[in-house]
């Protein structure tokens, strides 16, 4: 290799086996320093050591011999033909041996995760119904099975910025845009018209979708695509969407739910936020016969890396073992496979 691929310090700019990726990348600092000195002494010359690091043996003799400045001592004898190691190289050695050692356990322990257990803050982002309905009843036994992982999390119907917000899971719903992020499908639900036997009983059951210009609707505040309910002509198989009316606006369907209950209006949402109303009477499907049958999709997304933190993992991981187990009401499907 040329002269020319080193530095004035005698350090290569190339890493180009697996000794010099070994120690390359600390080769300036303490560490680096002392790995050179270390296969220095396991091949019992500059020039064997420089072969294995990929370095001339000029470069291999400028790193001891700046070593041995800073030190004060001599590490090794020199001579036309050996070196031999002095008694302060001796013992130098006999402490460099388990420093490197721990050095390259702490690294293969962090890359692979053998014997780290999950830690640090979790950011979790998720919607206020999906939140209340699948997350918090799980949230013990997570914190049971990880203690050293510190949960953050915040339920918002808003869609948010993971970078920005510093968040690493975010828990959504339909489809999604960012191509940026990486996602594990979890669920699927379908969406239904409701509203209460109240409500039904003062204004009356609507027949058709366009008998909706004349109730009530419940909307969403922050995305007004939602607010424009699709529908399917049983007859035709025609699908249209029908921007609806009304006198009340929420930001999440945990209000629009709480809305409908009270007998303020119709909500469109979805199947899960209000399986358990309908099988307990609370809530009844309208426009079933024109419901078009789609679908949403509950992801967990984050940020994409070539290694993912094992606190994601770990969460993501047991969130979907959970959901096989059986998913709650008004899911169709869990899925469940491996995040990465």
């Amino acid at each position: 290799m040329p002269e020319d691929c080193f530095d004035e310090q005698g350090l290569c700019a190339k890493f180009t086996n697996p000794a010099r990726q070994r120690y390359g990348r600390s080769m300036e600092n303490r560490s680096g320093e002392m790995a050179v000195f270390l296969t220095v002494a396991e091949t019992g010359s500059f020039s064997a050591a420089a072969r294995k690091l990929a370095l001339t043996p000029s470069a291999v003799s400028k790193v001891i011999g700046r070593l041995e400045d800073r030190l004060g001592v001599a590490l090794f004898v020199r001579s036309t033909r050996t070196i031999q190691m002095t008694p302060e190289g001796l013992t130098y050695l006999e402490r460099v041996r388990p420093i490197l050692a721990d050095i390259e356990d702490a690294e293969r322990a962090v890359a692979s995760g053998e014997g780290i257990e999950p830690h640090g803050r979790l950011r979790v982002s998720a919607s206020v119904a999906f939140g209340e309905c699948c997350l918090l009843p799980v949230i013990p036994a997570f914190l049971e099975c990880y203690p050293r992982i510190e949960l953050d999390l915040s339920l918002t119907d808003t869609v948010i910025d993971l970078v920005e917000d510093r968040t690493d899971i975010a828990v959504r719903s339909g489809a999604l845009r960012d191509s940026t992020l990486k996602a594990r499908k979890l669920l699927e639900t379908r969406r239904v018209v409701v509203a209460s036997p109240e409500y039904l009983a003062r204004h009356g059951l609507p027949q058709q979708p366009h008998d909706l210009l004349s109730h009530r609707c419940l909307r969403f505040n922050f995305r007004p695509a939602l607010n424009d309910w699709p529908f399917r002509d049983p007859v035709t198989g025609e699908t249209f969407r029908l921007p609806v009316t009304g006198n009340a606006y929420g930001n999440n369907g945990v209000i629009l739910r709480q809305l409908a209950l009270s007998g303020v209006g119709l909500a469109r949402l979805g199947a899960f936020r209000v399986a358990d109303d309908l099988a307990a009477g609370r809530l009844l499907p309208v426009l079933e016969a024109f419901n078009p049958g789609d679908i949403e999709q509950i992801h967990a997304v984050y940020v994409a890396h070539a290694h993912m933190a094992l606190r994601v993992r770990a969460f993501v991981d047991f969130f979907a073992a959970t959901l096989r187990h059986g998913p709650p009401s008004g899911f169709l499907s869990p899925f469940s496979q491996p995040a990465g």
